[in-house]
């Protein structure tokens, strides 16, 4: 199985510092919806993997969670993607919780239940943690340069996890993978 794993906000929709708490606020990046089509339509298995502490914050419910990610289903269906499934931790890091990125419990709990080979696939953020989560559970990693991209590059770039990808956005890591055999980007 192609597995990509990617972040929300930041990597799919335009991030906010105040949180995105609404399905109004809930704005694609330029290009993200093509990119997850070209991906989909390349034979590529794409699931969710978002920290949502604004829950546990008590800033947005579970309801308004799912109204976000029903609009973002739907647009993502309009342009020809799928997305397979959406996983989120709702806690702080006051829970110090195994799921909440950078720890690896969500990743993991996703390869496991696409019964992916970690090595073959990919976690795609745009901070430190989304990277370190996907490294952690053996993934390969590539940061996208939107949300907080270019401040983790320009903070952690002698942090990352080895071998990780740089792309201006999502789009571009869509067209490196459709363009690249699959040896080129072990």
């Amino acid at each position: 199985m192609k597995l990509i794993i990617l972040d929300r906000d930041g990597v799919i929709n335009q991030d906010r510092d105040d949180f995105v708490k609404s399905a109004d606020e809930w704005v694609p990046l330029p290009g993200s919806m093509d990119a997850i089509a070209f991906l989909t339509q390349a034979g590529y298995t794409l699931a969710v993997a978002t920290n949502q502490s604004g829950i546990g914050r008590k800033f947005f419910t579970m309801q308004t969670l799912n109204e976000m990610h029903a609009k973002m289903h739907k647009l993502v269906q309009s342009a020809g993607g799928e997305i397979s499934g959406i996983w989120f931790c709702p806690h702080t890091n006051a829970h110090n919780c195994g799921c909440r990125k950078p720890k690896p419990g969500m990743i993991s709990d996703i390869l496991e239940r696409f019964q992916a080979a970690p090595a073959e696939s990919w976690m795609v953020g745009d901070s430190l943690r989304d990277l370190e989560a996907g490294a952690a559970a053996g993934c390969k990693t590539a940061l996208v340069l939107t949300g907080k991209g270019r401040k983790t590059q320009a903070e952690s770039a002698d942090k990352l996890p080895p071998n990780t990808l740089v792309f201006d956005d999502l789009l571009a890591f869509s067209q490196f993978l459709i363009k690249t055999p699959a040896a080129e980007t072990a």
